[in-house]
């Protein structure tokens, strides 16, 4: 598919609305502990600047659910941009009120206003349309660039855009890129392609799964979502995390990969403990025997070995979920270990945003891998075939 495109657009002297996704994870001390969402934005601020343009920055932060909260203020997020950009932010105090309008109406060439938490407004999530209005007056020119939400029908990002025609908005060059890489990765990949899954259930990956299938060589299992197939093959799984009522499901993937002769890798040894806790008794088991009352928390190191051999040999991978629960490091070696081996392998290496982002940036190998999302949900949508909401309304129409 082809985006309307931001070099298209005449920007002097105009008002420019950026939907960005500024919303970044924060200690318990309210500062930013990492920046790469703020970071893949500015290509696409440094080049609106250079059209001599004023810009109105729009972002989420967490979920205060249509309630002012200090707590989710972007107060963090202009600080931040200021000393990227080395500019002045201004920050309004609110989203469409008062102070936000008076802004806008007076701004000039070159200025930047970061509007607040777009979600302290019930109406955002609601994708309504009054809001969406009101955020388009504000501006001449529409431009998405938060590939992280476009899975979302939200007023900032799906509703806004009805109210600007082809020449007036288009796709940041942050959102390009993410849809135009996966749409080649699934698409025109080199092979052998491998597709490492995990994360903890089947449900929210089945459909990727589904239309992955028919275009990968190679699935690799990991994670809670596991344990559903495992028990599916009739291994005794204990008291691991498994969806009952996907069983069948999985005997359909799996029949499927059989059918179209993909390899599908599952885990042959798991960590487990008795409880999910960083000071329970831990051991390693085979798949197949895991003690009643015990969950299986990672994959084992055999199961590590397995899947470097399988890996060993693919040219294209992505990685779309952890393969424990890598947030305690008592069960984390395994996403570890595999991370480590992807990263130094000479293959295209895809992650897929989210908690596959968080864990590579964790450990440091963020700068080793070929691509990562910005977006966990939004790839995934991808992965199952879908067109985003924020994205259809920037698709050029074919005549």
């Amino acid at each position: 598919m082809e985006l309307l495109n931001i070099k298209n657009l005449d920007l002097a002297n105009k008002k420019v609305f950026i939907r960005c996704d500024f919303n970044v994870p924060m200690d318990e001390f309210g500062n930013i502990s990492d920046d790469r969402r703020i970071r893949s934005a500015l290509t696409t601020l440094n080049y609106c600047l250079d059209q001599d343009c004023a810009i109105i920055l729009a972002s989420h932060l967490g979920r205060p659910k249509g309630k002012v909260d200090e707590k989710y203020s972007l107060a963090p997020i202009a600080r931040r941009l200021h000393h990227l950009l080395k500019r002045e932010v201004t920050l309004a105090s609110d989203v469409v009120g008062d102070d936000a309008m008076q802004k806008v109406k007076d701004m000039k060439c070159c200025d930047i206003i970061l509007l607040e938490n777009l979600r302290y407004e019930e109406g955002e999530t609601l994708n309504d349309k009054t809001l969406s209005k009101k955020l388009a007056d504000m501006a001449d020119i529409y431009i998405n660039d938060a590939f992280g939400v476009s899975h979302r029908a939200h007023a900032s990002v799906e509703g806004i855009a009805h109210f600007f025609d082809t020449k007036q908005k288009a796709a940041g060059f942050l959102l390009e890129r993410e849809i135009k890489f996966f749409g080649k990765l699934i698409n025109e990949p080199v092979r052998p392609f491998a597709a490492i899954v995990g994360g903890s259930k089947v449900s929210g990956k089945l459909e990727a799964l589904k239309n992955l299938l028919p275009k990968v060589d190679k699935i690799f299992i990991g994670g809670g979502m596991a344990f559903t197939f495992l028990k599916q093959m009739g291994y005794e799984i204990g008291a691991s995390l498994v969806e009952d009522d996907l069983l069948e499901d999985a005997q359909t993937v799996m029949d499927e990969a059989k059918r179209l002769g993909v390899k599908f890798y599952l885990p042959v040894d798991v960590v487990a403990a008795e409880k999910f806790s960083a000071d329970a008794v831990s051991k390693i088991v085979t798949a197949q025997e895991i003690p009643n009352d015990w969950m299986g928390l990672d994959i084992g190191p055999a199961t590590v070995r397995l899947y470097r051999e399988g890996l060993a040999d693919v040219q294209t991978v992505l990685w779309n979920g952890p393969m424990g629960v890598y947030e305690m490091e008592k069960f984390a070696r395994g996403s570890s270990k595999i991370a480590h081996f992807v990263a130094d392998s000479y293959a295209t290496t895809v992650v897929g945003g989210g908690d596959t982002a968080d864990l590579v940036q964790r450990i440091g190998l963020d700068e080793e891998m070929s691509f990562i999302s910005t977006g966990g949900g939004a790839s995934l949508e991808l992965l199952e075939g879908k067109i985003l909401p924020g994205v259809a309304q920037l698709i050029i129409k074919e005549d």
